[in-house]
């Protein structure tokens, strides 16, 4: 996964997504007319629907009705705000509570709310003002997390994820593989080059290997100066070794010129560890993976190496 594909962040040409929770189509339909020309309008019609809405297709926006049979809009939206993946998605009450019930709306975590019957002025302008704002924290939240000379995540974003990939394969009882690639004699060739030419192979690099980590939950990012890592969830020996494969292949194919290689253009050395049920899912998988990367390193460099398996 690309950094222009942070989870949760639409890309700037995106068209805003709203999603309108309420009980009784009639008034989704309202919603639909006043917005439908500008918003791409999704709909649910009860907070359980409304969830799974949100799971699956990550609104920008949530217009929600309070009194629904079942599960009502303050206790939907206290479920939303306790899922990490859905949390930051802000939600308006479009709702006819009475004043008293303000404060109940602002502590299930909505942004705001609306009186029925609305103003149709009032709710375009509510919701330009909250996407505008969510825009904006999506794009800083995305700064932080995106290593600014690659474009792929940073080292930051990698500790947070490498964590909740471990957990998620843990409740599941699958693989997961992590690989560290490092560009092999990098200094070497910065010495002969010069830094501006090292960072465009930097990015070349990046962007190659990042291309290799096809699935929705890959995870590329640079761990440091030139070394990269890749989390490949439900990823056995046998997937690990085809991505570490594939990323020498099409990084040699690069052609960039390094005297200093034995092949004379760049290569990476690759270190792969494997957390699985039998194994534990403990975080030293980085240090088991670096272990391995040394030891390709030692042994020639331009191939992979993988725990308790023969080297390429």
């Amino acid at each position: 996964m690309s950094a222009t594909e942070v989870p949760g962040i639409p890309t700037d040409t995106a068209q805003p997504v709203i999603l309108v929770v309420d009980d009784q189509p009639i008034n989704i339909q309202l919603v639909y007319q006043l917005l439908g020309k500008h918003y791409k309008v999704l709909m649910a019609t009860s907070g359980k629907q409304a969830i799974k809405v949100c799971q699956d297709s990550l609104p920008d926006l949530v217009l929600m009705d309070v009194m629904m049979p079942e599960q009502d809009g303050l206790e939907t939206c206290r479920q939303m705000k306790a899922l990490e993946h859905i949390a930051d998605i802000p939600v308006i009450f479009v709702t006819g509570v009475q004043q008293q019930e303000e404060d109940a709306c602002w502590q299930a975590g909505a942004v705001d709310f609306i009186q029925k019957p609305f103003n149709a002025n009032t709710l375009m302008h509510r919701v330009n003002v909250h996407l505008t704002l969510k825009k904006q924290s999506d794009l800083l939240r995305s700064l932080a997390f995106i290593d600014g000379l690659t474009g792929v995540y940073n080292r930051r974003f990698f500790d947070q994820a490498l964590q909740q990939r471990l957990a998620s394969c843990k409740r599941h009882a699958c693989s997961l593989a992590l690989l560290i690639i490092d560009i092999d004699h990098f200094k070497l060739f910065n010495d002969r080059y010069g830094h501006l030419a090292g960072d465009d192979a930097l990015r070349q690099v990046a962007q190659t290997l990042s291309a290799c980590c096809q699935r929705p939950d890959d995870l590329f990012a640079r761990y440091g100066g030139e070394e990269f890592v890749a989390i490949l969830p439900n990823t056995n020996a046998d997937g690990a070794q085809k991505v570490a494969q594939a990323m020498l292949e099409k990084v040699r194919a690069l052609a960039i010129t390094q005297p200093d290689s034995a092949s004379g253009v760049v290569t990476v050395s690759i270190g792969i560890a494997l957390a699985t049920a039998a194994s534990g899912y403990d975080i030293d998988i980085t240090e088991r993976a670096d272990k391995q990367l040394y030891a390709t390193k030692q042994n020639g460099r331009n191939r992979y190496r993988i725990e308790l398996q023969p080297e390429y």
